[in-house]
């Protein structure tokens, strides 16, 4: 699974209109950003900060457009999924609220063992 982190209303437009819209960063680089599990914990720290009203979702790669995702080279010299298309609602699998933590750090609701904040 992969994983795309946004706001509530940007998953309540994805709910209606069957594809996740497109966020600033994903408009300015021509793709939406995606994080393995093993990115989720410095993505979330690093772009999400003190941000509120957001939502994880778990995104199912086989359910994406063929050939739309990409491993590319990025933060730190790892290869993260960019998606080269829309994110069609039926590829995300799971979905749940990211409530800011103390830290102002959104806590992640599920995921990879090493997210802060995971629930057990």
């Amino acid at each position: 699974m992969i994983y795309k982190i946004c706001s509530v209303e940007d998953w309540l437009a994805c709910q209606r209109d069957g594809r996740l819209p497109w966020s600033a960063d994903d408009r300015r680089d021509a793709f939406i950003h995606l994080s393995a599990p093993h990115q989720l914990r410095g993505t979330v720290a690093k772009h999400f900060l003190g941000r509120d009203e957001l939502m994880l979702l778990e995104v199912d790669p086989e359910r994406l457009p063929q050939g739309a995702l990409r491993w590319e080279v990025s933060r730190g010299g790892d290869r993260f999924p960019h998606l080269h298309a829309d994110l069609p609602r039926e590829a995300v699998v799971r979905a749940q609220a990211a409530p800011l933590g103390p830290d102002g750090v959104p806590r992640l609701p599920f995921g990879p063992p090493e997210s802060p904040g995971e629930l057990v």
